[in-house]
C-alpha cells in the first residue's frame, strides 16, 4: 500500500510537470477536434452547467439561489451537480431546489459514490462525454449566476468555436472566515437566499481556470475531462486538489479566449470545508489563503 501511495504521488507530479508545458499533450492521447470541424452555432443555445459539492451547501444554496432568481430569457440551461448520497444537507437543497419548475432551466442532480466525487475530474469527464449541450461550462459551488448573466454568456458566444473560452471579469468578496454572515447564513434551511454583490470587487481573470472552464460541446463530447489521463480518472478517499485543471487546458493547447460576460460572482473563504480535517496540508491550505488575502 505504501508504494501504490508513493507511485500515485510521483504520477500526479509527472502529470503537474508534464501539464507546465514541458511535454506534449498529445504524448498522452489523442488531439481535440480541428477548428473548422466544429459547429459554429448561433440563435437559441443550450448551456450545461456542472458543479461538484461536498460539504458544501452552504455555498451551493447561493448558485441556486442566484440561478432561480435570475433564470435566463434567451438560452436553455441544465443545472448538474454532482453529490454524494452521505452528504445530506446537498441532497435536502437539491430536493428542495428541485421544486422550482423554470422553463429555461432543467436540474439534473446526479448521485456519485464518493470516491468518484473526490476525483472532481470524474464526473468532469462523465459530463463532457454526455453532454447534449452546445457549450459546457465547468464551475465551482462558490460561483453565482446574477442578473443577465447566462444570457449575456450566450450572446457572446454566437457563431463561436473555440475550445475554451471564460469571463473577462469575475466580482468577488474577500476572504470570508467562518464568523461570516454569509457563510451563517446559508447554514439554515434550504431556502432561496438573495446576495447583494454590489460590495463585490472586479478581479479579471488571464486564463480559464476551474471555475471558469467553458468549453465548446464538439470539443467536450470528443475529448471528455482528462479522459486519457488514468490518474485524474482514479477514485480517491479523500477530496483531491484540482490539478486537473491546468491539465485540460494543457489538453486543449489553450488558456481560453476572454469574452464580456455580465453577473459573474464568487464567494472567497478560508476555510475549505470538503477537505477533511485528518488532511495534513488544510492547516497549511488556511495559513497561505490569509496570508496572501491582501495580494488578491
Amino acid at each position: 500500500m505504501r508504494n501504490e501511495g508513493i507511485q500515485r504521488q510521483v504520477t500526479g507530479l509527472i502529470l503537474r510537470f508534464a501539464a507546465s508545458g514541458w511535454i506534449p499533450a498529445g504524448w498522452f492521447g489523442p488531439g481535440i477536434p480541428a477548428e473548422e470541424d466544429r459547429t459554429a452555432r448561433t440563435g437559441r443555445l443550450k448551456i450545461e452547467i456542472v458543479s461538484h459539492c461536498w460539504n458544501y451547501a452552504h455555498f451551493l444554496i447561493y448558485q441556486l439561489s442566484s440561478l432561480v432568481q435570475h433564470p435566463p430569457e434567451k438560452t436553455d440551461v441544465t443545472v448538474t451537480v454532482f453529490h454524494a448520497a452521505e452528504d445530506r444537507t446537498t441532497r435536502d437543497l437539491l430536493s428542495y431546489i428541485s421544486s422550482f419548475q423554470l422553463p429555461s432551466i432543467t436540474w439534473n442532480f446526479r448521485l456519485l459514490p464518493k470516491e468518484q466525487l473526490f476525483r472532481r475530474a470524474i464526473g468532469r469527464n462523465r459530463a463532457a462525454l454526455e453532454t447534449p449541450a452546445d457549450w459546457i461550462w465547468f464551475t465551482d459551488c462558490d460561483v453565482l449566476f446574477g442578473k443577465g448573466c447566462l444570457d449575456s454568456l450566450a450572446e457572446a458566444l454566437q457563431g463561436r468555436r473555440e475550445a475554451l473560452v471564460f469571463p473577462k471579469v469575475e466580482y468577488i468578496t474577500e476572504l470570508l472566515s467562518e464568523q461570516s454572515p454569509i457563510l451563517h447564513h446559508g447554514k439554515g434551511e434550504p431556502q432561496i437566499i438573495p446576495l447583494d454583490t454590489a460590495q463585490f470587487h472586479p478581479h479579471f481573470l488571464t486564463r480559464a481556470t476551474g471555475p471558469f472552464q467553458i468549453t465548446h460541446g464538439d470539443v467536450a463530447r470528443q475529448t471528455g475531462y482528462c479522459r486519457h489521463l488514468a490518474y485524474y480518472q482514479t477514485p480517491a478517499p479523500v477530496w483531491c486538489k484540482a490539478y486537473e485543471d491546468r491539465a485540460f487546458r494543457w489538453i486543449l493547447g489553450t488558456q481560453g479566449t476572454p469574452l464580456d460576460v455580465s453577473g459573474v460572482s464568487r464567494i472567497r473563504h478560508i476555510n475549505k470545508g470538503r477537505y477533511t480535517d485528518a488532511n495534513r496540508y488544510s492547516a497549511l491550505r488556511r495559513l497561505i489563503r490569509r496570508t496572501f488575502q491582501k495580494r488578491w
